[in-house]
């Protein structure tokens, strides 16, 4: 299987409830005009994290909300109406989400009920979508898995939770392209899955003290001091281009026995200075590039976006009617090529 030279960005009409009880449909709003800006950049990609409460409520998993689905439908067709590929994914699943796992009845990783509506909900979506065609949709099973042993997952729970899901997906469709994300927050590769036939998700978040500086949601990143790159500190490590080829050397190993590697989510918080910022993307992009994988940024608006951060030392420049960031806007088209 060849690497996926996917290039985009995560939208996130559907990324999280947050602590809201209930959405309207009507508040699921998607952006035509960024939509079409990205489609412009010349991307091919859109990664569509979702959580399962916008249509699912009270736990009651069998019972799904049509009229949320239907914004969910709307979602799908904005991008692949563009000629753009939506890879659709779960981002909270029935007893699992890398944010606020407590929040949930139950645990994917132990409880039979959560596992099966897990399952169901790929069968059922797969029988929704089933007239795209594979060039058109992927699903990505279940974003950032939970490190081996947090929350009772191991790794053999989770080869067998993948797997059950994938046929069930297959019995419907059997060219339908299945991502996997990485353990450990996506960032373990997962050679015991690499005879699955499934694109494997890495990560663009090393080293965390960079791309996380002053993210309240991630204390292990905050070190006290800004950040340099290169020459930060992280895990042990002095990081610069050769760790990040390091820490990347599980997963070209997957991709050197044909394994499709692709990077779902990577992105830089904007609290660390726009020149660090910016080396750190360079050694980045270019990793990539020699390892031939497609990228996809989380994410369009906002503190990781193009558009919408407060990086000091930005340069902004309006295009097509949004203030851009320039510098990175003209990373990444250089590194679609």
């Amino acid at each position: 299987m060849n690497n996926k030279k996917w290039y985009g960005f995560n939208m996130i009409w559907l990324f999280s409830m947050g602590d809201r009880k209930e959405v309207s449909p009507s508040e699921i709003v998607i952006n035509e005009k960024e939509l079409d800006f990205i489609a412009d950049m010349g991307c091919n990609f859109i990664r569509v994290p979702t959580d399962y409460r916008f249509w699912t409520h009270n736990f009651d998993y069998e019972n799904r909300d049509e009229a949320m689905l239907k914004r969910l439908d709307a979602c799908v067709d904005a991008v692949v109406s563009r000629g753009m590929h939506c890879s659709l994914n779960v981002h909270r699943a029935p007893g699992y989400c890398i944010n606020g796992a407590e929040l949930e009845k139950h645990n994917l990783w132990k409880d039979a009920v959560a596992q099966d509506a897990f399952v169901s909900l790929w069968k059922f979506l797969a029988e929704r979508y089933a007239s795209y065609s594979a060039g058109q949709l992927s699903f990505d099973l279940l974003n950032e898995p939970p490190n081996i042993g947090q929350y009772g997952m191991t790794r053999g729970i989770h080869e067998k939770l993948m797997r059950r899901t994938a046929a069930a997906i297959r019995s419907v469709t059997k060219d339908r392209p299945i991502i996997l994300d990485g353990l450990c927050g996506g960032n373990v590769a997962m050679p015991e899955l690499a005879d699955l036939g499934a694109i494997h998700s890495t990560r663009g978040y090393q080293p965390m003290s960079v791309t996380h500086y002053q993210a309240d949601w991630c204390p292990a990143a905050q070190t006290g001091k800004a950040p340099v790159y290169p020459g930060t500190e992280w895990d042990g490590k002095i990081w610069n281009r050769n760790t990040l080829l390091e820490h990347y050397a599980p997963w070209k190993a997957l991709s050197d026995k044909g394994v499709s590697v692709h990077v779902g989510e990577f992105g830089c918080y904007d609290k660390t200075d726009h020149k660090t910022a910016m080396n750190w993307f360079n050694d980045l992009f270019s990793v990539y590039r020699e390892l031939g994988w497609g990228f996809s940024l989380w994410n369009f608006t906002g503190e990781f976006g193009i558009i919408g951060h407060n990086r000091p030392g930005t340069i902004w420049e309006s295009i097509k009617g949004f203030k851009v960031d320039r510098e990175l806007y003209d990373l990444l088209k250089e590194y679609m090529r």
